[in-house]
């Protein structure tokens, strides 16, 4: 198969965000699932996340989610991200695991709930600032749980007024980027429950402001590269967050489920002149069950392959079936790029780069996973809520 340079270059510049929160301790709404060698500080998920980075190329990028990932000095642990050859991503707020969040952070009846809530989101400002970070980005688990329990308009005009707040306190080059998702964990009412409603808060803050889709966590049937396709027709797709999900929740690896549809975001993002680093290729994933490190790169490589079929696309073929109304002729045409088989594109690219041409059996080689887990003995075990 002849590639064209383009392909080969785009796949070489792709960038792809890992989070903290994958390097540790995860599980399902019943446990907390444990594994030997995993990181008991930020700085030891930034070692972690520098072997992805070793072994694909593509992942320097790393989030990070406030406290869990709190230190007494971000600014040093940019500085140590640096020396790793990586950076301080997306800095993630956390206002759904406090007590006093039961009914809700900036939607909350309460206006001393709001001003802590609020508080927590300019601290996390002041971390952007230290650190560099270009991404503030925002879910909010707000919502009710029964009719009457609050006044939905009335919580739609709070969260209006904390976005604002956030807003005005951004730099230049800084950028808040507003997640929803179906529920969870409010089943009556969520406050920010899909795309329109992130769309409608951010059309009204200005430029800065963007929409997150987190692609594990929509309604059954939702065509999600729809909403990809509007939110890039009008400038406001800010980023992704990379997961898969089977049947409600978010948290499997990205392409685990349904790597058609990835492959199907993937050409709209393309298509839509999505893929440059205005959009944020984040992966937003709890690996409960398998080793950490290697599920990242996995899920790395995941994207590049669907990014690589969607690069693929013979667009001239298709745009003329299209035309024609050719049905199964355009349908073909994207089947084609689909099932073409780009592991052995990703190896040449990978070999071209200087790495190895498979990332997971270079890590497996490296002993890194065997290090640390004589290495990490003691201490507490980074994980939700540390």
């Amino acid at each position: 198969m002849t590639v064209p340079s383009a392909v080969k270059a785009a796949l070489t510049s792709q960038v792809i965000e890992t989070p903290s929160w994958g390097y540790g301790n995860s599980g399902t709404r019943f446990k907390v699932f444990a594994q030997p060698g995993v990181p008991r500080t930020p700085q030891e998920k930034l070692d972690d996340a520098a072997q992805v980075h070793r072994y694909t190329g593509v992942a320097p990028s790393v989030a990070l989610h406030i406290p869990w990932d709190k230190v007494d000095d971000y600014a040093a642990l940019a500085d140590y991200a640096r020396g790793l050859g990586l950076r301080i991503g997306a800095i993630n707020a956390n206002v759904f695991q406090d007590d006093d969040y039961k009914l809700g952070s900036v939607c909350h009846p309460d206006p001393a709930v709001r001003r802590k809530a609020l508080g927590h989101l300019m601290e996390c400002v002041d971390i952007m600032d230290a650190t560099g970070s270009r991404d503030l980005k925002l879910w909010f688990s707000d919502g009710t749980n029964y009719p009457g329990q609050d006044d939905i308009r009335s919580r739609q005009d709070r969260l209006a007024e904390a976005l604002a707040a956030v807003y005005e306190r951004l730099g230049d080059d800084q950028r808040l980027l507003l997640e929803y998702k179906l529920f969870e964990p409010a089943f009556y009412t969520t406050d920010v429950p899909d795309w329109g409603t992130a769309f409608a808060h951010c059309l009204r803050l200005g430029p800065k402001a963007k929409v997150v889709v987190d692609t594990g966590h929509h309604a059954p049937g939702t065509n999600i590269e729809f909403i990809v396709a509007v939110l890039l027709r009008e400038g406001k797709l800010g980023g992704f967050d990379f997961n898969s999900r089977f049947y409600a929740d978010d948290d499997l690896m990205v392409g685990a489920a349904d790597p058609f549809q990835l492959f199907r975001i993937m050409t709209e993002v393309v298509r839509g002149g999505g893929y440059t680093d205005e959009v944020a290729f984040m992966l937003d994933q709890c690996h409960n069950i398998e080793p950490k490190i290697p599920a990242v790169i996995r899920s790395v490589m995941n994207v590049q392959e669907a990014t690589a079929k969607a690069l693929l696309v013979d667009r001239e073929a298709l745009t003329a079936a299209q035309a024609a109304g050719d049905v199964l002729g355009a349908n073909a045409v994207l089947m084609d790029a689909f099932n073409t088989d780009v592991r052995p594109l990703l190896a040449e690219v990978r070999e071209e780069m200087g790495l190895d041409p498979d990332p997971i059996a270079a890590y497996q080689r490296s002993g890194w996973a065997q290090r640390i887990v004589e290495d990490r003995k003691g201490g507490q075990q980074a994980g939700w809520g540390a």
